[in-house]
C-alpha cells in the first residue's frame, strides 16, 4: 500500500508528531542516565551537598571526572540536576527525594529505573505470534528486584502505621498472635515489614518465582526474623484452613487464574480471617483511564510484565496492569462467596486497597 503523499501532509503537524516521537527515544536515554545515577550512587553522593563541580563529585564519589560531567550535563538537561556556570550542578532537595532517599521518602522512584533483561525484547515479540508471554521468573533475579525497588517504600512506611489499623482487628489478632500470608510476596517486603513490627505472629510468603524467594530467604537471614518463613508456590497451592489473615499485594492482575487463587484463599481463612487486597487504581472504561497522565506507563508495565505474566499459561484471564479495577474486584471475589468487600483509598497514588471477608 502506497504511503501519503508527503507533500499534502499539514507541515506543523508532522513536526509535532516527529517531535513526540523522538521525546520517547530521549526519554528511553535519560532513564538509562537515570539507572546509571542510582546503580552507582551518584544521587546520594549528592545529596545535601549543593552545587558540586565533576571534580569534587570525583573525588566524592571515585569515578573518573570526564565521565561523570557527561553524566551531569545530561541530567541538567533534563531538568533533573539544577545548573549554574561553569559548569556546577546541585540535586535539589527535591530530587533527592525522588531519587536519592530510598528509605524513608514516600516518592522514592529510582529504583524503578532499569535496563531490560538479556532476551525479553525477544521473548515479548514472540508473544504477539504465540500469545503465550513470559513468567517474572523469565526476567530474572533483576526483575524481582527492581520490582521491589519499585514498590517497596510505601508499603516499608505505610502498612503498619495507617493500613493496618484501618482493618477491622486486625492489629489486635497481629499483636496478640496470627498466622498470616502473603500469596504473591515477590520479595517479601510487606511480610518482613509485618514480622518486624508483630513479633508474635507467624508470616508465610508464597511466590512462584524463584529470585523473589530468594530475596525474601535473604530478609530472613540478615534480620533474624525467625517468624517469617518463604515458600516456592502458587497462589493454587496455598494451604486450607490456615491464616487469620491474607496480603495479596499488585499481583493478582499478574495472575493467569487469578479466579482459581480468590477460590483457594477463601478456603485457606479462619473464620473471621480478613485478606487485604492491594490492586492498581483504574476504571473499567478505557475513555476514563485516558484521564491518567502516566497511563502509556502503565500499559508499557502490562505488556512487558503483567499482561505478559497473566497469560504466560494457555488458559491465562490475561488481566494486565488495568484489569483488576474495583468492579472486577468486586465481581470476583464475590463470586468466589465472599460477603464482605470493602474499598479503601488510603492516598496511595497508584493503587486502590479492598478488605474482604467471608
Amino acid at each position: 500500500m502506497a504511503g501519503p503523499d508527503a507533500a499534502n501532509l499539514d507541515a506543523d503537524a508532522l513536526k509535532a508528531y516527529s517531535f513526540s516521537v523522538w521525546s520517547y527515544k530521549q526519554g528511553e536515554l535519560v532513564s538509562m542516565m537515570i539507572h546509571l545515577g542510582d546503580r552507582l550512587g551518584i544521587y546520594k553522593a549528592m545529596q545535601g551537598r549543593g552545587a558540586m563541580t565533576a571534580a569534587e563529585l570525583a573525588e566524592q564519589t571515585g569515578y573518573h571526572p570526564r565521565w561523570l560531567l557527561e553524566w551531569l550535563r545530561n541530567q541538567a538537561a533534563a531538568r533533573l540536576l539544577d545548573f549554574e556556570d561553569p559548569d556546577r550542578f546541585t540535586l535539589s532537595d527535591e530530587g533527592a527525594e525522588v531519587l536519592a532517599n530510598e528509605d524513608e521518602s514516600l516518592h522514592f522512584a529510582g529504583g524503578a529505573f532499569r535496563p531490560w533483561p538479556a532476551g525479553l525484547i525477544d521473548g515479548l515479540a514472540e508473544a504477539f505470534t504465540t500469545g503465550i508471554g513470559l513468567t517474572y521468573q523469565d526476567q530474572g533475579p533483576d526483575g524481582a528486584h527492581g520490582v521491589e525497588r519499585t514498590l517497596g517504600p510505601w508499603t516499608r512506611q505505610m502498612l503498619v502505621p495507617r493500613i493496618i489499623p484501618a482493618l477491622e482487628g486486625v492489629h489486635d489478632k497481629l499483636t496478640a498472635g496470627a498466622t498470616v500470608a502473603d500469596v504473591g510476596c515477590g520479595g517479601g517486603v510487606a511480610l518482613a515489614t509485618l514480622a518486624r513490627a508483630y513479633p508474635n505472629s507467624a508470616f508465610h510468603g508464597f511466590d512462584p518465582t524463584s529470585h523473589a524467594i530468594d530475596l525474601g530467604n535473604r530478609k530472613v537471614t540478615d534480620d533474624n526474623l525467625g517468624n517469617l518463613e518463604f515458600h516456592l508456590a502458587r497462589g493454587e497451592e496455598i494451604p486450607a484452613d490456615m491464616f487469620d489473615f491474607v496480603l495479596t499485594f499488585d499481583c493478582l492482575h499478574d495472575m493467569t487464574r487469578p479466579d482459581i487463587v480468590i477460590a483457594r484463599i477463601r478456603q485457606s481463612l479462619l473464620p473471621g480471617g480478613t485478606w487485604l487486597i492491594k490492586d492498581i487504581k483504574s476504571h473499567a472504561d478505557f475513555k476514563a483511564n485516558m484521564r491518567n497522565p502516566m497511563l502509556a506507563m502503565m500499559y508499557g508495565f502490562s505488556v512487558t510484565s503483567c499482561m505478559s505474566s497473566a497469560m504466560s499459561e494457555p488458559d491465562g484471564l490475561g488481566l494486565g496492569t488495568l484489569g483488576f479495577n474495583p468492579e472486577v474486584a468486586e465481581r470476583m471475589v464475590r463470586e468466589a462467596g465472599f460477603s464482605h468487600f470493602q474499598m479503601h483509598d488510603f492516598e496511595d497514588p497508584a493503587n486502590l486497597y479492598y478488605e474482604v471477608r467471608r
